[in-house]
């Protein structure tokens, strides 16, 4: 594991808006910290900075791991790459419908499954944050 100084967390959860830049949700409505991720991971060559570091929420990034890649199909074929923040428009790959978060793309078909985006009680809460006008 990695220490991000301060600074550069700070700036990381800037240009995130603070919210989880994986499935949108606020820092400010969970009772945990958030956490800088290696959108690739260290051990994949992965540097820390800027340009390779996402905000995200705690269950986001502790299913996402260090994985960069999931198969996209149930033979295990084919592989695709996980969507990136950094080189991605969110909007492209995924769209929300009661707090549900839909795949446009194989990207995010990937990613939602990799990072369990839409397990009930994930979707409970951001159906209610949307409810309350709090998300996205």
């Amino acid at each position: 594991m990695s220490r991000i100084p301060k600074n550069l967390r700070e700036q990381v959860a800037r240009r995130a808006k603070y919210r989880c830049e994986y499935c949108l949700v606020p820092e400010r409505f969970l009772a945990t910290i958030f956490h800088i991720d290696h959108i690739r991971s260290l051990k994949h060559g992965g540097l820390t900075t800027q340009a390779n570091l996402a905000f995200t929420c705690p269950h986001c990034n502790c299913n996402k791991g260090s994985d960069v890649a999931a198969f996209a199909d149930t033979e295990g074929e084919v592989l695709v790459r996980l969507f990136n923040p950094r080189k991605d428009v969110w909007e492209e790959h995924f769209y929300i419908r009661n707090g549900l978060i839909l795949a446009k793309t194989t990207v995010a078909e990937a990613t939602i499954r990799i990072l369990a985006i839409n397990e009930p009680y994930r979707v409970v809460f951001r159906k209610a944050l949307a409810e309350a006008g709090k998300y996205p």
